[in-house]
């Protein structure tokens, strides 16, 4: 007999706490299911005492997303073509490239062989499988519908990796253009300014205002740079800092969404998110509550968590999801009033995939529109900053040259 200590979360979505003496990890995981508790996680006894999982003595495995979007589209794939699931992951454990994928299959196929669902396996096996992930799987073993469940999943990281991908292809020229202008910049002041300077000195003139703001620049850069690398690293700390303080990270996530052009993409990425989650778990048969409990869990800015848990808190006191949301605030009206359509035809989850379908578009249009000024924008600025660089070198230049000709 082997002593368990779980966590797992009852039919409210409340989160519940508790030791089981059982003779292996399956029958920890019958008996929860017995008594209605979903499994978050279960620790045996000489997992507690040396302090890590079995999972984590062996060292987590960490799916980074187009491993983990590769190992759900083929394991849907796979179940999809009638393999069962335990088979299905034999044949990735064996035949996988990706050496992350194959252990994963591997890990995930023992857990299985010793009595837990695909769900509680998948929190287990690699923190990779999010609280979202996990639990939109354990509702489609409830349901019987783990393949398009797996579809849904995939498709929504496809999504998700396309946007990035798209916001990293977009910033590759103007990061270039930036970094060459950097470039062009020290090398004006750290080789030409010098030399320009001991020429200006030798004819004796005096140098132009804007020659000067560069000179004096560029000797307080060359004198000074040990100090300037400091306080930049300073800035770094102190932000790291600040950013390790709940209330820090709580600012900074809220801030992110009033800054200019980026705010309204972010926002509506998660907009977007959020209601593909809830259609997705509400679909499923996941009660409202259960599903906002954990979505919030996944949600990884604060500002928006704390919203989250407003609604939450208002939906567990009577009020219908469209009044929490508006009561709530930080959500736009568009959400509100597909959330209360959906209340009153009886047909949530349909309202709530709706809704992420034109967060999907809005999305898509607002990261084109955004693409599309970055590049010319820092054109310009970096156009004006060559500018009056040059302006100050060659007027420096035709200065020196007027006096070393009155001198003659």
């Amino acid at each position: 007999m082997s002593s368990f200590s779980y966590t797992a979360l009852d039919s409210t979505g409340k989160t519940v706490k508790g030791r089981l003496d059982v003779g292996t990890r399956g029958e920890a995981y019958r008996s929860l299911e017995k008594r209605r508790l979903t499994p978050v996680q279960v620790r045996s006894g000489e997992d507690i005492e040396t302090g890590a999982t079995k999972t984590s003595s062996q060292g987590a495995i960490h799916l980074g997303r187009a491993p983990l979007i590769q190992f759900t589209e083929e394991l849907a794939d796979l179940l999809d073509a009638g393999v069962q699931l335990q088979q299905a992951l034999s044949i990735m454990a064996e035949r996988q490239q990706h050496a992350g994928v194959k252990k994963v299959s591997r890990r995930l196929r023992e857990l299985l062989r010793d009595g837990a669902t695909f769900s509680q396996a998948l929190s287990e096996a690699s923190p990779s499988f999010d609280d979202l992930y996990c639990n939109l799987v354990a509702a489609g073993e409830a349901s019987g519908s783990l393949t398009k469940i797996l579809k849904r999943l995939g498709s929504s990281l496809t999504i998700l990796n396309e946007l990035q991908k798209r916001v990293i292809q977009a910033m590759i020229y103007p990061a270039f253009l930036i970094l060459a202008c950097v470039g062009l910049i020290i090398v004006f002041m750290t080789v030409l300014m010098p030399q320009l300077t001991t020429l200006l000195a030798s004819t004796n003139q005096q140098l132009p205002a804007a020659t000067q703001a560069l000179v004096d620049l560029s000797q307080g850069f060359v004198k000074h740079w040990w100090r300037i690398g400091l306080g930049l690293a300073g800035l770094v700390v102190l932000w790291a800092s600040i950013l390790c303080v709940p209330s820090g990270r709580y600012w900074w996530d809220f801030l992110k969404m009033k800054f200019p052009l980026f705010g309204p993409v972010f926002a509506t990425r998660y907009f977007a998110t959020l209601s593909q989650g809830l259609a997705n778990l509400v679909k499923n048969g996941v009660p409202l509550l259960s599903a906002l409990k954990l979505m919030t869990r996944a949600t990884t800015n604060r500002y928006y968590r704390q919203r989250l848990q407003a609604v939450t808190r208002l939906v567990e006191d009577g009020e219908s999801f469209s009044v929490a949301l508006q009561k709530a605030k930080g959500f736009p009206m568009l959400l509100v009033d597909l959330t209360a359509v959906g209340e009153q035809t009886g047909d949530l989850g349909r309202s709530l995939a709706k809704a992420a379908i034109r967060y999907d578009k809005e999305l898509n249009g607002k990261i084109t529109r955004l693409t599309s000024m970055i590049t010319p924008v820092i054109i310009v600025i970096m156009a004006v900053l060559v500018t009056l660089v040059a302006y100050s070198i060659v007027s420096a230049i035709f200065k020196s040259v007027n006096g070393i000709r009155s001198s003659n």
